[in-house]
C-alpha cells in the first residue's frame, strides 16, 4: 500500500507542479507557458536533462508500486533504510507538495516552464517569494530528497543529484534573464531575498 501511495503522491506532485499551473496560465492568458527549448545550446541540454530525469522518475515510481523487489535490485542504501528516515520522507514529500501549490498559486499568470523570451511577465516578490527567490525549485529539491529518504537506492540518489545539478543551472540561467528583463528591480530583489531560504 505504501508503494502505491508513493506513486500516487509523486504523480500528483508532477501534475501540481507542471500540468495544473500550465493549464491555468494557458486558460487565463492564451499563452503556452511551456517554453523549454529543444536545441544543442546549454539551455537545451538542461531541458533534455530535466525530461530524462522526470520521465525516469515517473517510470520508477510506477514500477516500484507493483514490484516489491525494485529497491533491492537497484542497490538499497541500508544505512538509510529505516523507519525514521521513511517518516521524515513522508513529511517532506507532503510539505513540498503543499509548498509548491502555494508558490504556484502566488505566481499567478507569471508561471512558466522555462524562460519566456517573447512575453514579459510580472516579477513576483510577495508570499513565499519574499523568503525564497525560487520557492518552486526549492519544493522540487525537497521532493527529490523525500524520495531518497523513502526509497534509498542508487537510482533515487542518482536522480536526486542529477536533478539538483540541473536545477542549479536552470536557476542561474533564469536569474541572468530576469536581470535583463527587470533590471534594477530584480537586482534589488536579489539583495533582499536569498536564492533558496
Amino acid at each position: 500500500m505504501e508503494r502505491i501511495l508513493l506513486a500516487l503522491l509523486f504523480l500528483t506532485y508532477f501534475a501540481v507542479a507542471f500540468v495544473w499551473p500550465s493549464v491555468r496560465v494557458w486558460r487565463q492568458t492564451g499563452l503556452n507557458p511551456y517554453v523549454l527549448p529543444s536545441s544543442d545550446v546549454a539551455y537545451g541540454f538542461v531541458t533534455s536533462g530535466f525530461r530524462f530525469v522526470l520521465v525516469g522518475l515517473g517510470l520508477y515510481v510506477v514500477v516500484q508500486a507493483f514490484w516489491a523487489d525494485t529497491d533491492r535490485m537497484l542497490g538499497t542504501l541500508e544505512w538509510l533504510a529505516h523507519s525514521e528516515a521513511r517518516a521524515a520522507g513522508w513529511v517532506l514529500l507532503i510539505t513540498s507538495l503543499v509548498w509548491t501549490v502555494i508558490a504556484q498559486t502566488q505566481m499567478e499568470k507569471s508561471w512558466r516552464i522555462g524562460i519566456d523570451q517573447k512575453n514579459r511577465t510580472n516579477l513576483v516578490t510577495s508570499g513565499l517569494f519574499a523568503y525564497s527567490r525560487n520557492p518552486i525549485f526549492l519544493g522540487m529539491r525537497l521532493s527529490m530528497l523525500s524520495l531518497v529518504l523513502l526509497r534509498p537506492n542508487a537510482v533515487t540518489v542518482a536522480a536526486a543529484l542529477a536533478a539538483d545539478v540541473l536545477i542549479q543551472i536552470q536557476v542561474r540561467l533564469e536569474e541572468d534573464f530576469l536581470v535583463k528583463q527587470h533590471g534594477a528591480q530584480y537586482e534589488e530583489y536579489m539583495h533582499k531575498t536569498r536564492r533558496w531560504v
